[in-house]
């Protein structure tokens, strides 16, 4: 598969004081990938330093197709109407108004609601259709979901599902592990301004070590254990329950979750 964006080497510096250092990963075409880090990790300067909006000191960003971006504190003027803005935004960008991202996320419904008077969710909606005129191959969305409720993020969500299938890349900063962990095919998360891990969900738990809970129901009762490699030791678990003639009624797993995974390489674990 080929890349939307490569990152090489990246070094960024404020006052001598190095945030990012060396900096490298690909997001590949048609993905959903996501940039995490805590606060200090280098993750707001990475987005920047990627997105174009801020100079860096070394390192090469390589971006293929048309971006669009949308950032977490975005605002437009408090008496501006989300039409009167598309339309001007699209003037800015030699685009037709009439664009399908209105559509999408469902801006005529907005009225002439002025912006100051739109819902949190709705100038979510508004600034989306935004960095989506034109018809961007890859879009930067930076917190998509901030300040949302739970109905507002799951709509917003099932709109960045649909652009995905639309073949769509998505790069996204966010600080909720749940959306995360639902939307993404892959992670990269940063530490000091260096890469600890890139890949998976799923391969994270393996990185970071720890077992999977395995819960059987049996004919005889229920039992549960710990397993470091899953795979072999339900493996092994089955055939012993199928000599025996013991008949398996259910089988449940409890992976660890991505927000402990966070956690433990924040605290400088699995580096």
């Amino acid at each position: 598969m080929s890349c939307a964006v490569e990152v090489a080497h990246l070094k960024k510096s404020y006052h001598g004081h190095p945030v990012l250092n060396g900096l490298s990963f690909t997001v590949k075409k048609g993905e959903i990938f996501a940039l995490l880090g805590t606060n200090g990790a280098g993750k707001t300067t990475a987005f920047e330093c990627i997105e174009g909006l801020r100079r860096y000191d070394g390192g090469t960003v390589n971006i293929t197709g048309k971006p669009g971006i949308q950032l977490q504190s975005a605002s437009l003027p408090e008496h501006i109407r989300p039409m009167e803005a598309l339309r001007l935004f699209a003037k800015w960008k030699g685009v037709s108004p009439d664009d399908p991202a209105a559509a999408l996320l469902d801006i005529p419904a907005l009225g002439r609601t002025i912006y100051a008077n739109l819902s949190t969710g709705q100038k979510r909606r508004l600034h989306l259709a935004l960095a989506l005129l034109g018809d961007p191959d890859l879009l930067f969305l930076d917190e998509p979901t901030a300040g949302l409720d739970v109905e507002g993020r799951a709509a917003l969500h099932a709109v960045l599902l649909r652009l995905k299938a639309q073949g769509k890349t998505i790069v996204l900063a966010s600080h909720d592990m749940a959306e995360v962990e639902g939307l993404c095919d892959r992670i990269a998360i940063l530490h000091h301004g260096e890469l600890v891990f890139c890949g998976a969900v799923a391969e994270l738990t393996a990185h970071t070590g720890g077992s999977t809970i395995v819960s059987l129901q049996t004919a005889k009762g229920r039992e549960t254990f710990a397993a470091a490699d899953l795979t072999a030791a339900l493996l092994a678990k089955l055939t012993e329950l199928q000599r025996k003639q013991i008949a398996v009624l259910d089988i449940q797993t409890n992976r660890r979750t991505l927000e402990e995974c966070f956690i433990n390489i924040a605290k400088g674990a699995g580096r």
